[in-house]
């Protein structure tokens, strides 16, 4: 019975208001999702026109790293409070003048300012993007397809980041990969203003928590810069130990003072909820996983098998079909495993693929062999992950509390991968050497440890998903209060 209800429900048209909806918030995780990657094969470009000092260059990186993790809680708390719509439109502005701007630059000041000042345009547009899924899609097939395509959407705007980067670079200049932004963000502000403008409920006064704000964007971006400084500055040295403290110290304060706030931006009761609790720890340990692919697949294929920037990041195309391949098969078979038994699942292809990468990292490696079956699994494995994923995060979630949802799991990816990342850097610098004169052969064998090291935490987080996440929660509701799924996990 539940079968032919879900099955009808699959049949039913999509209003021409949600399918605009869906458009633009799809365009907007693609390109947030983008921007992560596409500066990358771009950086010795950036560095040779614009001057840049060696420790100058990876800021290009990392200022929009460090304003969009320590930013993601404000800005979906932000939405929860003015209005998603509105701070949609906000996001989108702010993230198209930015990449115009960074295109335009003509000094390294110049391109760190814009990439910063992006980065809090994505914060603004991640969260809500995630929140309008949850609360305009009602739980069952229809938002089990939503959150599979946002989770692709992600995975494809990374992917195609680094092909994107490659090819503008080589054949426009580095100047493209800021300027690609402005069209995208147009088409996405022009269909925005179009949709519906909403209103916080009625009868909750708007507060920001500004001392709440204040201490986990602090905490936050201080806990991703000790950790973008890691690799350079070392783990055990003074610096990183001292700003991870700070990070810890202020996160801290963050939680008594939410603790004891009548508006707080994060409620922690939101975490005494496994599900939003096993979602988050997954989140943090997938993409840990996930951000370190990306990285030294690219270094593996431009360092040691010698591709240029448009041949490797032609070489992520295979990921990303996965990807779109695992979010299909999940949308048909969360409702039969269930949501903790299809993230174990997922995750344990994922390491599978993974290790398969490991394996498969060597000097004589071809794409054959070395890329495109380790890709396909691990990607397959990760497009499985997100529909279940989206789901558990927003578990007995209320509506107007769904950006608040969307900024903890998104603060979760960008912390995780960045914290993954910096470690599986370390593990195999420590294999290759520090003096950077390592040869081919052992600068993949350094990527092949890293990368079998990132199918530990996948198998890791396999172990979360099915301790924490049972296989039916209660969902967020929808913003015309539909209700929620029934909670079968107890």
């Amino acid at each position: 019975m539940t079968a032919t209800i879900e099955a009808a429900a699959d049949r039913v048209p999509m209003p021409r208001a949600t399918r605009m909806l869906l458009v633009v918030v799809l365009t907007v995780q693609f390109t947030v999702a983008l921007d992560m990657s596409v500066v990358n094969v771009a950086l010795p470009d950036i560095r040779d026109d614009l001057g840049f000092g060696a420790d100058g260059l990876p800021w290009v990186v990392n200022a929009y790293a460090l304003s969009f993790g320590g930013l993601l809680m404000l800005g979906g708390r932000v939405g929860d409070l003015i209005g998603r719509r509105r701070t949609l439109v906000a996001g989108l502005t702010v993230f198209g003048l930015a990449g115009l701007a960074g295109g335009l630059a003509t000094s390294p000041g110049a391109l760190i300012a814009a990439r910063a000042v992006q980065g809090i345009g994505a914060a603004a547009l991640a969260p809500v993007a995630f929140a309008l899924i949850t609360v305009t899609f009602p739980a069952g097939p229809a938002r089990s397809r939503a959150l599979g395509w946002w989770g692709a959407t992600a995975a494809a705007g990374g992917a195609f980041g680094v092909l994107i980067g490659g090819l503008l670079t080589e054949s426009v200049g580095w100047q493209a990969v800021m300027l690609i932004n402005v069209p995208i963000v147009a088409f996405a502000l022009l269909a925005a203003l179009r949709l519906p403008a909403d209103r916080p409920e009625p009868g909750r006064a708007p507060g920001l928590d500004p001392a709440g704000a204040l201490l986990v964007t602090v905490g936050a971006t201080t806990l991703v810069l000790g950790v973008v400084r890691a690799e350079r500055q070392g783990w055990g040295s003074f610096a990183t130990i001292g700003t991870l403290a700070a990070a810890a110290v202020l996160l801290a304060a963050f939680v008594l003072v939410e603790l004891r706030s009548a508006e707080p931006l994060l409620r922690m009761g939101l975490l005494t909820h496994r599900p939003v609790l096993g979602a988050n720890l997954f989140m943090m340990l997938l993409f840990s996983g996930q951000f370190a692919a990306f990285y030294f697949t690219s270094l593996y294929l431009q360092q040691v098998l010698d591709y240029g920037p448009a041949a490797a990041g032609a070489a992520f195309v295979p990921f990303s079909g996965g990807v779109v391949i695992g979010s299909v098969l999940a949308t048909r078979t969360v409702a039969r495993l269930g949501l903790g038994r299809l993230l174990g699942l997922g995750a344990a292809l994922a390491a599978v693929g993974f290790a398969w990468f490991g394996l498969a990292f060597d000097v004589d490696g071809t794409f054959a062999r070395s890329i495109l079956g380790p890709s396909l699994v691990a990607s397959i494995g990760a497009g499985l992950c997100f529909v279940p994923l989206g789901t558990a995060a927003t578990a007995g979630v209320p509506g107007h509390e769904a950006g608040m949802a969307g900024g903890l799991i998104n603060s979760s990816r960008q912390i995780g991968g960045s914290i993954g990342l910096a470690a599986l850097v370390t593990l195999a610098a420590s294999v290759t050497g520090p003096n950077g004169d390592a040869s081919k052969r052992e600068l993949a064998h350094g990527y092949a440890v890293a990368l079998g090291a990132a199918g530990g935490l996948l198998v890791l987080a396999a172990v979360v998903a099915l301790v924490l996440v049972p296989a039916r929660v209660a969902s967020v509701r929808t913003e015309d209060g539909s209700p929620a799924a029934t909670d079968h996990s107890r």
